[in-house]
């Protein structure tokens, strides 16, 4: 039995934070796709993108840090 937080906690926790990266992330390819001659993305379009996208990135970041305190315990 695993000591700790579950993940699906780990993942709440961490949702706001990893969302907020994914939309920085989308915003600064946005201007990566600019410079190479295509359509800017706006700040507020790529919040909007983040919000669903965050979820398996958050998922991904949640057993990440899981596995981190798991080999930090033992």
């Amino acid at each position: 039995m695993r000591q700790g937080w579950p993940v699906w906690k780990l993942a709440l926790l961490l949702y706001v934070f990893v969302a907020a990266a994914v939309a920085i992330n989308l915003f600064l390819l946005g201007l990566l796709v600019r410079y190479a001659g295509g359509p800017a993305i706006a700040p507020v379009p790529a919040l909007i993108a983040a919000l669903p996208l965050g979820l398996p990135a958050t998922w991904a970041a949640a057993r990440w840090v899981r596995g981190l305190l798991d080999e930090a315990a033992s």
